[in-house]
């Protein structure tokens, strides 16, 4: 009979260990579950953070390229201005040339006691002052224009001698008296062929003296007077961009 007892407690022990070893790999799976969840929840919070952070990239890629989309447009705009304005200058050096010549064989009527100045020599100032300022010597130039606007007041190239000697003070910063020229053109010669150029210097005059509601009136005379000059079209340009 003790004989037998030991042989019942090894065939009880036999049986209690699947459930014990059952009972371990329980606790360890969960362990392991959560060590799974510890290891797992930082590396989806990175994922997820990566994630929205290519997600703003993107966004911010989008609106780049939409800027950059404005500026190219805008830059367009500004190149066509700068040819039109390359384009104006070049036709008016060419109506310029053109008056120059007839200055030089046209009979210039002297004022009463009043010797009639020599045409080789007004013709030789005028382009004397224009080359300075195609030269880019501003200040010059404009000096050279004024002599020749007082000493040649009955000149037919007045006009443009008023006209350049403002281009001339306005490239030298001298706002205020290039816009005195450009006004003093539209004055005395409302229709001459530089009037339109004369219209929009003076606009630019007035933007640049802080007189931006001055300058937009000017741009709106200059499309209704003069809607079909090059002149006109840049500020038609101009208008459209401020609206």
């Amino acid at each position: 009979m003790k004989r037998l007892l030991p042989l019942a407690v090894v065939a009880a022990l036999s049986h209690a260990a699947p459930s014990q070893a059952a009972l371990f790999d329980d606790e360890e799976a969960r362990r392991a579950i959560t060590n799974l969840r510890t290891d797992i929840t930082p590396r989806i919070e990175r994922l997820e953070a990566s994630s929205r952070g290519q997600l703003e990239l993107a966004n911010q890629n989008e609106l780049l390229r939409t800027e950059v989309s404005k500026l190219h447009g805008q830059l367009e705009v500004l190149l066509h201005e700068i040819e039109a304005l390359k384009q104006r200058q070049r036709d008016f050096y060419v109506d310029l040339d053109n008056r120059v010549r007839k200055l030089e064989t046209a009979p210039v009527a002297a004022a009463p006691e009043t010797p009639a100045p020599d045409p080789a020599a007004e013709s030789r100032d005028y382009e004397a002052a224009l080359n300075l300022l195609k030269e880019g010597k501003y200040k010059e130039a404009q000096a050279a224009f004024d002599q020749f606007i007082k000493r040649y007041p009955r000149s037919g190239v007045q006009p443009g001698a008023h006209f350049w000697a403002g281009n001339a003070a306005l490239q030298a910063k001298d706002v205020a008296v290039a816009n005195n020229y450009f006004k003093s053109v539209l004055t005395n010669w409302p229709n001459d062929p530089v009037a339109p150029d004369a219209m929009l210097g003076m606009a630019n005059c007035q933007q640049a003296l802080g007189d931006a509601k001055s300058s937009q009136e000017t741009l709106k005379k200059l499309v209704e007077r003069f809607p079909d000059s090059s002149a006109g079209k840049a500020a038609k340009q101009r208008l459209a961009r401020k609206s």
